[in-house]
């Protein structure tokens, strides 16, 4: 965890949460807004870890920026909000990722909360890296595919002929398979 952003309306808000946050992730830096529209704009331009909004902001109650939150970033949206009002907020970001806690605050709940927080947000990471990769590799296989298709279709090869061809080329290349796919694709596929 290295940058947490927080929105609160006022400036006894956020020097409170900097102190609690302080003592969970030391080591942090710090930013804070005012606005929902403020916390877009750096949510957009800034590799933020987490977002922590104290609502309602003077602008939203803090539903739209948790969406907003979820779709153009990896950080993790953490929304303090009255107690009165916590679950029905919740069942409204749950889909968004975004952890609800209710204020006034319970210095326990909030730091476990935190945690929590913390943790979820390195294990979507961690799936997110994995899900990248294993897309790349898909898309090797079709282009192995794609490649062993075109020098079938073309030199009339079995199946099993191209993509021994397609091992021994790149072992005698000393490439990767995916390289060799992609010179037979250009050669044959115009």
């Amino acid at each position: 965890m290295d940058r947490i952003l927080i929105a609160a309306g006022s400036d006894k808000h956020v020097s409170a949460l900097i102190n609690q946050l302080k003592e969970i992730f030391p080591g942090v830096k710090f930013s804070s807004v005012s606005t929902g529209r403020d916390a877009r704009r750096l949510v957009a331009e800034q590799d933020i870890d987490m977002l922590v909004v104290s609502c309602p902001l003077p602008d939203e109650n803090g539903t739209e920026l948790a969406e907003f939150t979820y779709s153009s970033s990896d950080a993790m949206c953490v929304l303090l909000i009255k107690s009165e009002i916590s679950d029905e907020m919740a069942d409204k970001v749950e889909d968004y990722g975004a952890l609800v806690i209710s204020k006034p605050l319970n210095r326990e709940i909030f730091y476990r909360a935190m945690r929590f927080a913390a943790a979820a947000r390195k294990r979507m990471l961690g799936i997110r890296s994995e899900n990248i990769k294993l897309q790349k590799k898909l898309e090797e296989i079709r282009l192995v595919n794609r490649a062993k298709l075109a020098l079938m279709q073309y030199l009339g090869f079995t199946e099993q002929q191209a993509h021994r061809y397609i091992e021994k080329q790149a072992m005698d290349l000393r490439c990767t398979k995916l390289e060799v796919a992609r010179k037979v694709i250009k050669m044959y596929e115009v």
